[in-house]
């Protein structure tokens, strides 16, 4: 009879547990079953926005560099944000151990236009290097000046990019710049004393940069 009352009072137990652990999934799916639910609403109201794709491109080797760094190249990817873009800009091929100056121009090739200097870039032993910059890196990237001390333009697109050596001794040592005696010194540095151009986008023409095909 003992053995017979506990018996029951293990099955007893054995399926309250069953039930409880029963409803407890009932109540996770359906939590579940909610979210997505909140999720599919917010997305298909716009609170929610997948990424855009990034837009990607090469930059190429300006004069003559291809003579003394045949294997200088950069790759560039633009991601668009909901306020801002991101912009990665990694070289290969490039002098070790050297600074670059990273600038989004007018155009390619000289005069370049105007330009607007974005950031440092270090490369390392190898000659590999990469910088990421935060800012306007579409088809809207404009500079305008409505008046001042120094000039007056209207608006006007910046849509290439072009990355200069940090310091005119090195293209010169390098044997960057053939026919000369003594380095070619650029404003394109914050000291405005930097080198020449290494790499730029003119495999994209002059009015059609690609920055204009980012939209915003």
């Amino acid at each position: 009879m003992k053995k017979h009352m506990t018996t029951n009072r293990w099955q007893r137990h054995s399926f309250l547990a069953r039930v409880l652990v029963m409803a407890l999934m009932i109540s996770l799916t359906a939590g579940t079953m909610s979210l997505l639910s909140v999720q599919t609403t917010e997305a298909s109201t716009g609170h929610i926005r997948p990424p855009k794709p990034a837009f990607q491109f090469s930059m190429i080797p300006s004069p003559n560099i291809n003579q003394c760094l045949p294997e200088a190249s950069g790759f560039v990817s633009i991601t668009r944000g909901a306020q801002n873009d991101i912009m990665q800009v990694s070289v290969r091929g490039l002098v070790p151990d050297t600074g670059y100056d990273l600038f989004v121009i007018e155009i390619p090739n000289k005069p370049f236009g105007v330009a607007w200097y974005q950031s440092d870039l270090e490369t390392d032993h190898d000659g590999k290097g990469s910088v990421t910059v935060q800012g306007i890196f579409n088809r809207e990237t404009f500079s305008i000046s409505t008046g001042g001390p120094t000039v007056t333009f209207g608006a006007t697109h910046q849509f290439h990019l072009g990355l200069w050596f940090n310091d005119p001794q090195v293209p010169f040592d390098q044997g960057c710049e053939p026919g000369q005696t003594s380095p070619i010194v650029t404003p394109f540095n914050g000291e405005q004393h930097a080198g020449i151009q290494v790499l730029n986008t003119a495999n994209f023409p002059d009015a059609q940069g690609p920055l204009s095909f980012v939209n915003p």
